[in-house]
């Protein structure tokens, strides 16, 4: 985890784990009595930290101290620096050049010293508000089957999520790679609990080009080549991105409402995100690969040896080989390109496990085979991320031969070497690289679009949740969020009246777009979260791209449980000022058993189905008979990867007659060609919603297979 530091970095390293002063075991002692505040005070170790609480502002609208605040009632986690780890942090300013002795009276502006104080001072507390309670070191998250590092559920005060460090020991841990002292923690206050730490929790504020910058400079940072690629692509201005400031400044003024006031027929209230953030995830090629594969030391390699490197390869044969890196043509761009994905992935959000067949949420561990599609930079190129029991691991473009029949389990079977996809390593988010709108993944083997995984693509189901196509959902922790107080769980995004804040989503004056996380709630919806969208609706989105010219079907999923749900039409094309209305309506409220749900009761209708095709019976070639029939009106069943509910819950989509999915087109599709889906209500009654769970696509090669018949999961 600690690895790859540039030799700042390291220097500063040494420094923070020289502290090595006596701490007071007295603190282990539970401090029911005393506020956080009042047991800082008492002990001489923390009087820096307690004077710079005093001196800091809760946030720029109040004139209420952090100090003032950690006297009150409340839940907080506080990661308290000692005397000795706040002067060690001086000393690396001191080393990286930003101050000349370690020393608050040596910064060049009381604006630059006012910003380390709240870098100390906002990264060190974590408010777990009214609806949770603070975190004990049994409280903290567990570490995942692939990764000792995972996040906390809930930001700090500085809006950063810590990252808990679990080591083989288990009883050492680190927070943000800065050691907690092992004798001074679980120290219980009236109003929450206080952590010693040997060094200041300080995740860097720098954006992604700044960290690949320094990566340039140094030699031993592991990504010299990768980032001098980006580099030379000119990428640099587009990962500076790190929060929409507009949005900032309208939401803090109210001129983006609050809330969502105005939704009929449902008596929660949603709440619009308080920022929009950028954010970005960098599939890298370590040094140590280019080093192998071109033959050269680092500082040797150019440029021109890492295209001609691809050129040997057949690495995108359309591209140009020319020296304009810049330019969507050039051989460079479209290669690096398809290693960003815009959107900040941390390592337990590569692939989202919640309530598909098997999972468990306490043990975390794989099971059935899980896979997420995402949408590069520059030229838009499907990545898949991959993970199950038998991987191992999560893989970029893995493409196992599953267990995938009418009685089998969804667990891989075997794997090609040649589909074997690549490795996703663990991370270095200590020090600086701990970055707060990016991440960067080291990979060991050449990741391009290649003709095999474009035809492999091809070859299966693509299925993903509808939130993933939006980057905002990811960067702003909107998507399958596992913080549960209500602004977070019911979540309004603007219309495009009030703000654009979804960029691939035009949505009208008119509509209500709400999403709900859904965690807790047990729905049938595929990881438990679904879009709610209300009022007198029209919304249009822009498609994820195909990887292959051909004939695909487009699906969507219903859950049609909700006797409120309303009645939509589609439209569907390239252009999505003139997009064409495809098939009949969507009724919401039809179920699998030819049941259509009303207020006014349950009405009979015909899909196909009917009572007797739920649960799938002992006779396969009746169940297929039934799948026919449904397929002829335009419906199947759910898959069978998700539950019907709640992890563990026994009932699987496919064996629930509330969860269909709909064909909406059968068409032609190009992958240089973007596509756009439009629904727009066809009832009056502006009380009615929308819902939106999971799409597919489905080649022709799939859905129509004469040998080899498309799965039921």
């Amino acid at each position: 985890m600690r690895k790859h530091l540039s030799g700042i970095l390291v220097l500063a390293a040494v420094l923070l784990s020289a502290c090595k002063e006596e701490i007071d075991t007295s603190a282990r002692y539970v401090f029911k009595e005393e506020t956080i505040a009042s047991y800082l005070s008492k002990h001489e170790q923390y009087s820096e930290y307690y004077r710079l609480l005093g001196e800091m502002e809760v946030s720029n609208i109040t004139e209420t101290s952090v100090l003032q605040l950690l006297t009150a009632r409340g839940h907080y986690t506080v990661f308290a620096p000692t005397n000795e780890a706040i002067q060690n942090y001086l000393d690396t300013l001191v080393t990286t050049g930003l101050i000349s002795e370690a020393s608050w009276d040596a910064f060049p502006s009381e604006r630059k010293r006012d910003s380390i104080k709240q870098v100390i001072v906002y990264n060190s507390i974590i408010d777990s508000g009214d609806d949770y309670d603070y975190f004990e070191i049994n409280a903290f998250p567990v570490p995942t089957a692939t990764s000792k590092s995972v996040q906390f559920n809930l930001p700090n005060m500085n809006d950063r999520k810590l990252t808990v460090q679990h080591t083989d020991s288990g009883d050492t841990l680190y927070i943000n790679d800065c050691l907690i002292d092992i004798n001074n923690r679980d120290i219980l206050c009236i109003n929450g609990v206080v952590h010693a730490m040997h060094s200041v929790v300080a995740p860097s504020d720098n954006t992604m080009d700044i960290l690949l910058r320094k990566y340039i400079e140094d030699e031993n940072s592991g990504y010299v080549v990768s980032a001098k690629i980006v580099q030379a692509c000119g990428l640099f201005d587009t990962l500076a991105a790190n929060r929409d400031e507009k949005y900032e400044d309208l939401f803090q003024k109210g001129a983006i409402p609050k809330k969502n006031e105005e939704t009929k027929g449902e008596t929660a209230t949603f709440h619009t995100p308080e920022h929009r953030y950028y954010g970005f995830t960098f599939f890298a090629e370590t040094d140590e690969f280019w080093a192998q594969a071109i033959g050269k030391g680092i500082e040797e390699i150019t440029l021109k040896d890492v295209m001609d490197y691809l050129d040997s390869q057949g690495v995108y044969p359309e591209a140009k080989r020319d020296e304009n890196y810049k330019s969507e043509d050039n051989l460079l761009y479209q290669f690096i390109t398809y290693h960003l994905l815009p959107e900040r992935l941390s390592p337990d959000k590569l692939v989202y496990h919640y309530n598909e067949q098997g999972y468990n949420l306490s043990r975390k561990t794989p099971s059935v085979a899980v896979q997420e599609f995402y949408t590069t930079m520059g030229k838009r190129r499907l990545l898949k991320i991959f993970e199950s029991l038998e991987s191992n691991g999560v893989y970029l473009n893995r493409f196992p031969k599953l267990r995938n029949g009418r009685r089998d389990d969804y667990h891989e079977d075997s794997c090609a070497p040649e589909n074997a996809g690549i490795a996703i390593g663990e991370p270095n988010l200590s020090g600086d690289n701990d970055i707060r709108n990016g991440i960067i993944y080291p990979i060991n083997d050449l990741l391009w679009y290649s003709d095999r995984t474009r035809d492999n693509l091809q070859k299966q189901r693509i299925r993903w949740s509808v939130p993933s196509m939006w980057p905002e959902f990811m960067n702003n922790d909107i998507r399958c969020s596992e913080i549960t107080d209500e602004k977070h769980k019911n979540v309004y995004i603007p219309n495009d009246q009030e703000y654009k804040y979804l960029q691939d989503v035009d949505i009208s004056k008119d509509t209500h777009f709400n999403y709900w996380t859904g965690r807790g709630n047990g729905w049938a919806n595929m990881q438990g979260d679904e879009l709610s969208i209300r009022g007198l609706l029209e919304c249009t989105m822009r498609l994820p791209p195909v990887p292959r010219r051909g004939t695909y079907e487009l699906r969507y999923a219903i859950q049609c449980g909700g006797v409120m749900r309303g009645m939509v039409q589609f439209y569907w094309g390239t252009n999505k000022d003139k997009l064409a209305a495809m098939g009949i309506p969507l009724d919401l409220r039809q179920a699998g058993d030819n049941t259509l749900h009303t207020p006014g009761g349950n009405v009979t209708s015909d899909i196909g189905g009917g009572s007797s095709a739920y649960p799938d019976t002992d006779d396969d070639d009746y169940n297929a008979e039934v799948d026919k029939r449904m397929r002829n009106f335009g419906f199947m069943k759910g898959c069978n990867q998700y539950c019907a509910g709640a992890p563990g819950n026994s009932t699987m989509m496919r064996g629930s007659n509330i969860c269909l999915r709909r064909i909406i087109i059968r068409e032609t599709m190009d992958p240089d060609e973007t596509y756009y889906i439009r629904f727009k209500t066809v009832m009056d009654d502006d009380t009615r919603f929308f819902y939106m769970d999971y799409l597919e696509y489905c080649a022709k090669e799939v859905y129509d297979n004469p040998v080899e018949p498309e799965d039921i999961w």
